[in-house]
C-alpha cells in the first residue's frame, strides 16, 4: 500500500482559470492544473541515505533531434538517468515516504493519487513586480493629492526623535515585490480528469500561466469545509 505522504504530492503546471459549473448551477472561478506523470529516478532507504525517500522527475525534455538533449541537460544528471532507465527531466524533487517498498524505479506517478482528495494545498511561485512602492506593496493610503504636498505617494517619516535616534529596521519600506514562495492552502478540488492529466481546483493559485507548482493533500481543512467537499464529490459520483 502506498504511503500517503507519497501519494499526495506532486508536481505540476499551472494551465490557467476556467469557468466552471457546481451541482447547483452556480459558476465557480477555477483553476486548472496540467500534472503529467513524475517517474521515480531514485529510491533513498534508510540504510543508505538515513533516511526513506523517492526521487520523482517531472517534465520530459522532448526535442526534435534526440542527440541535443545533452545540450539541455548536465553529463551528471543524463548519467543519473541513465543509471534509472528514464528519459531526461527538467525537474527532480523529492517525497519522503514511510517504506520504499511499494516503489521502484521507472514507476510513474500521476493524477489518480488525488481521486477521492476534497482540498490541497499548492506552493508556488508568485509573479514578480519588480522593485514597488510603499502604497502597491503594503496598501498605504499616500498624502494629499493637492499640489504642493510634496508627498504624494510617499511613506512620510519612518525615524523618531534623539532617542533612539534611528530607524527601526523591519518596517515596511519600499522594496522588491512578488517572486516569491506562496502556499495557498485549503483549495477545494473541483474535478479531476486522470486520462488528460488534470486537477481542477477552485480558486486561484500563485504564479503566471505554464509556471511551476507543487499539489499536495490540505493539511488544514475544517470540518465545514471537509463535509462540504465530501458532499460535491458524492454528487459528482
Amino acid at each position: 500500500m502506498a504511503s500517503k505522504l507519497m501519494s499526495r504530492r506532486l508536481m505540476g503546471r499551472k494551465a490557467g482559470m476556467i469557468q466552471m459549473f457546481d451541482a447547483q448551477g452556480k459558476s465557480v472561478a477555477c483553476t486548472v492544473i496540467q500534472a503529467e506523470p513524475s517517474v521515480i529516478t531514485q529510491i533513498k532507504t534508510q540504510a543508505n541515505d538515513g533516511y526513506n525517500a523517492i526521487q520523482l522527475g517531472f517534465d520530459e525534455i522532448k526535442t526534435a533531434d534526440p542527440r541535443t538533449i545533452a545540450k539541455r541537460c548536465t553529463k551528471p544528471l543524463l548519467g543519473h538517468f541513465k543509471k534509472a532507465g528514464t528519459q531526461p527531466r527538467k525537474f527532480l524533487y523529492e517525497v519522503r515516504v514511510d517504506s520504499t517498498d511499494a516503489y521502484s524505479v521507472g514507476q510513474e506517478m500521476g493524477v489518480t493519487h488525488f481521486e477521492g482528495v476534497t482540498h490541497v494545498d499548492v506552493t508556488g511561485t508568485s509573479k514578480g513586480k519588480g522593485f514597488q512602492g510603499v502604497m502597491k506593496k503594503y496598501g498605504f493610503r499616500g498624502g494629499p493629492a493637492s499640489h504642493g504636498s510634496g508627498f504624494h505617494r510617499h511613506a512620510g517619516s519612518t525615524g523618531m526623535r534623539s532617542s533612539p535616534g534611528r530607524c527601526l529596521p523591519g518596517g515596511p519600506r519600499p522594496s522588491h515585490m512578488g517572486a516569491a514562495q506562496v502556499v495557498v492552502q485549503s483549495l477545494r478540488v473541483f474535478s479531476v480528469d486522470a486520462e488528460k492529466g488534470l486537477v481542477i481546483v477552485e480558486g486561484a493559485i500563485p504564479g503566471s500561466n505554464n509556471g511551476v507548482v507543487f499539489l499536495s493533500e490540505a493539511i488544514k481543512v475544517s470540518p465545514v469545509k471537509a463535509k462540504s467537499g465530501a458532499k460535491a464529490h458524492a454528487k459528482k459520483k
